[in-house]
């Protein structure tokens, strides 16, 4: 059973040279620690809703799990706030290093391949997919139009994976990679192919996300924000094609064009 994405209490708001007492909506944080075979692994901090999603996405991300095979059960108990997850087979020890560490809500520095992890389990892009301006302006309105929790409480990371067309799904969540991971865990545990969709976020792009977005095998990322340096430089390595500050009808595409059409 999820718990409530928003909680709300009186606040006294101070607007137009006075106080006046109104009703205000915050987000809820929920530390969520996954056990993996009877042992710790990590905590994630993050919003109450789809658990197992961020569970699968955050597991196929770390290279603990590559599909839906490698997992007996995941069992949630979201009273106590843990994942109790058995796998068909022991954690590789090189994963280990992630055990007991407390993974954060908050945005943090963005880095390169700072983590040998990230080596391992980045992929370079194979997809073939294309857009158009029109199909990028209008999931970008979608994300936004959706994006309900968010216009409620200002507190939220949306993202939302798409074909473009028919397919689309939406997660919020008070960590940006753990959105990526709620649309990830979605695929895996829906067998939804991944290299024909297109990743719509609307924080920036920074290196992590992009990172990220190599994981999960995604050929195009949309954002409504801007890019860093470090997330070009990996976009063109990974061959992946980031298209940012999408708003008021334009955007900027800073890698890989070619997927990218004309009307």
């Amino acid at each position: 059973m999820n718990r409530d994405m928003t909680y709300n209490q009186n606040i006294l708001k101070y607007e137009n040279n006075q106080f006046v007492e109104t009703t205000d909506f915050y987000v809820t944080e929920f530390p969520l620690t996954i056990m993996i075979n009877g042992e710790e692994f990590a905590t994630i901090i993050c919003s109450p809703k789809n658990f197992k999603e961020l569970v699968l996405g955050f597991l196929a991300s770390e290279g603990v799990i590559f599909s839906g095979k490698d997992l007996k059960q995941i069992t949630i108990d979201d009273s106590k706030g843990f994942a109790h997850v058995e796998l068909t087979h022991p954690i590789d020890p090189r994963t280990k290093q992630y055990t007991q560490r407390v993974l954060s809500s908050c945005c943090g520095k963005s880095r390169a391949f700072y983590f040998n992890n990230d080596v391992q389990t980045s992929k370079v892009s194979q997809s073939k997919v294309t857009i158009n301006a029109d199909q990028i302006l209008s999931m970008m309105e979608r994300l936004h139009s959706e994006s309900k929790v968010f216009k409620q409480t200002g507190g939220l990371h949306n993202a939302a994976i798409s074909d473009g067309s028919e397919f689309y799904e939406h997660r919020s969540d008070i960590g940006r990679h753990n959105a990526l991971d709620k649309l990830y865990g979605y695929c895996i545990q829906n067998n939804v192919s991944i290299r024909d969709k297109v990743l719509i976020f609307s924080g920036r792009i920074s290196s992590e996300i992009l990172i990220k977005a190599s994981k999960i095998g995604v050929g195009i990322i949309l954002s409504k924000s801007a890019p860093t340096n470090l997330a070009i430089e990996l976009a063109n390595d990974l061959n992946i094609t980031a298209v940012g500050f999408i708003r008021d009808g334009s955007f900027n595409v800073y890698s890989h064009a070619e997927r990218i059409i004309q009307n």
